[in-house]
Formats: structure tokens, sequence, C-alpha cells
């Protein structure tokens, strides 16, 4: 019987059910009448933060990037950035679908929004999720996007390419990405959107774990990872993000528990990512953030953590918004998108050089 074994909430505890974490349904708003076109193009991004990973992850990167209606014609006229991570499971591809975009680009547009390029880059893994977080096994994803991404992003688009005019933002463990990048890379970012993060607080639970030890011991490669269950598989991302291990061939990693016994060293390594526990040693970076915003569903098993991290916010005194809105973990994500996540951006990005 393993005791206190699993401090993942992707995992257990945060949501009832493995489709949940797959957002595989969310709802359109209405299109907005006379809204313009966005041009989309889909692009691929050379990650030097990735070269040698021992999963074998791609190191050429798939990104979407929708450009404004007055990109093409305002030749001049340069843009602030938003990046948008997506959750577990997940590309950028299917993200942009349930975000419903680029109609919810054009809809925030067309209600008043100012424009921006929005980028949707791809950090989906051989077990299915990155965790925006960087080991030798998965690669280092943390700086895939604060490093690779936006300074290609800023060589090849007519950005402003300035820390004030630049905003992170996801969802679930999109959202955990950008309080875990936020945190640690308050010079590139200078706005946030944080929606529904997962994974932000240790979390132990109780149960037998034979059958999913056996489950796990089971994989040698890609191949058995992809016929894993939903949970098993993400508690082999989790593992490969936050306890990878170079000498522990075929998948380099570290399980937190073994022969139905926890690995309070694992578990040590896990709950190091929690940002609920780093948050505290990044109050400076916080400071320097011109716009935070927090936002999770009434009917989300994440409201609680996403709560405590508000809470910690107001403690030190750092100005954020905190939305508890009518909604499970997937089903607006459209309506956020659009009426909430863009306008919050076009009130606190820079849309010009030089602001502070």
């Amino acid at each position: 019987m393993i005791q206190a074994v699993c401090i993942f909430t992707l995992l257990l505890g945060a949501l009832s059910a493995p489709a949940a974490w797959a957002q595989l349904k969310t709802e359109a708003p209405p299109v907005v009448p006379g809204a313009k076109p966005v041009a989309v193009e889909s692009i691929k991004i050379h990650a030097s933060a990735l070269e040698g990973n021992l999963e074998g992850n791609a190191v050429e990167r798939d990104v979407l990037v929708f450009l404004p209606p007055s990109y093409k014609k305002e030749t001049s006229r340069r843009y602030p950035v938003v990046y948008a991570l997506h959750g577990y499971s997940i590309g950028a591809e299917q993200w942009s679908r349930e975000i419903h975009a680029p109609q919810t680009i054009e809809g925030a547009f067309a209600q008043g929004a100012n424009e921006m390029i929005v980028v949707l880059p791809d950090s989906k893994t051989v077990h299915n999720g990155s965790m925006y977080s960087g080991s030798v096994t998965t690669g280092d994803f943390e700086s895939f996007i604060a490093r690779d991404v936006v300074s290609y992003i800023d060589a090849h688009y007519r950005t402003i390419p300035e820390r004030r005019s630049r905003g992170l933002a996801g969802h679930s463990m999109g959202g955990y990405g950008t309080t875990r990048i936020g945190m640690k890379h308050a010079e590139v970012f200078g706005s946030l959107y944080i929606m529904s993060p997962c994974c932000l607080s240790p979390r132990s639970v109780r149960g037998d774990g034979a059958e999913f030890d056996k489950l796990l011991g089971a994989v040698k490669g890609p191949a058995d990872s992809a016929k894993l269950p939903f949970f098993a598989r993400a508690q082999l991302a989790a593992a490969a993000a936050w306890s990878p291990n170079p000498k522990n061939p075929p998948l380099f990693l570290d399980l937190p528990a073994q022969a139905g016994e926890a690995r309070d060293d694992v578990l040590a390594r896990w709950a190091a990512n929690a940002p609920l526990a780093f948050v505290h040693q990044y109050i400076g970076n916080i400071r320097r953030y011109h716009g935070i915003a927090l936002d999770v569903g009434d009917q989300d098993g994440l409201r609680t953590d996403t709560a405590k991290l508000h809470e910690v916010l107001d403690s030190y005194g750092i100005a954020n918004t905190f939305e508890v809105y009518a909604g499970d973990h997937t089903n607006r994500l459209g309506d956020r998108f659009q009426n909430h996540v863009l306008p919050f951006f076009s009130t606190n990005l820079c849309f010009k050089s030089g602001c502070r």
C-alpha cells in the first residue's frame, strides 16, 4: 500500500475525469459581426534549448502565429505579442481549436481590443506534455518558451521587442507554465494571465499502487507510453520533467513510487517544482509585472489552489485580479480568451516602444 505517494494535482484529486484534462469540449462565443480576418501562419522554430534531450523530443517545433488584420497593410507598424501556452495532452493545433482561434482573436479586436500578435507554441512531448520545465530527459521547455520562441518571433515579425510589450498566458498545464516561467523570467514578459493552472502545490493521496507500478514498469519506449491510460502517461510526463535521471534508461526518469513504496527523494524533487512552494523566492520578479490576472471555473477542481496563489500575491501587496466564473475546466475557454484574456492584454501591454 502506498502511503502519501502522489503530489501531482494533474493526476489525482484535482479533476473528476481524464476528459477534462484532455480539453476535448469547449464552447465558442457568438461570432462578432464585422470582425476582420487575422492571418494565420504555421511555422517551425528550432529549439536550441531542446537539443540533446534524452527522450528524442523534436527540436524543430510547430508554432502558430496569428497576425492582426492591419499587419499586412501597415507595414511600418509594430505590435506587442501574447504567447499562449496549451495544456497537457494537446498541442498548438488542438489548443487553437479549443480557444476557437482565429474567431475569438478576430472577435476581441472587433470589440475594441488593441491589435496584437498571438503566438501558440507546441510543447507536446513523448509522454504528451513538457510541464514547461527543464530537464535533460525532456529538454528545457522553460527556456524554449522564454528564449527560443521569443527571440525567433522578435527576429521574424514586426514586434515591439521589449518586456512590457510581451504577455504570457496559458491554461491548465499552460497555466502552470505561465506561473513558473512568469516567476522566473520577468525580464522577458510584462503581463501574465493564468488560466486554471494545474500542479501549483504538493498533494498526497492514499492508494494501492501495485497495478499502477505494473503498468509503468512495462513501458520500454515511446510506443508503450502511447498505450498507457491517461493518468499513467501523465505521471510519466511529470517524472520526465521533474525527476529526470540520465542513468536510468530507457525512460531516463525516476518515478515517485517503486515496488509499492513512496520514494521521498523523488517526491521532494516534485515538490520543489510546485509554484506555491517556490513563489516566495520570486516576489521581487513578480513585483515587476504591470498586470497579473488569474481565473478558474467554479466547477473546476483547480479552483482551490488558484485561490491560494491569488492569496499569496495579495499577502505581498502585489496587484492582481482573480475571478471565479461559472464553468468547469474547459467549457468556457473560447469566451475567456476573447472577452477576458485579450482585453486584459489590450489594457496591460505597451503598444509603443520605450515603456517602463
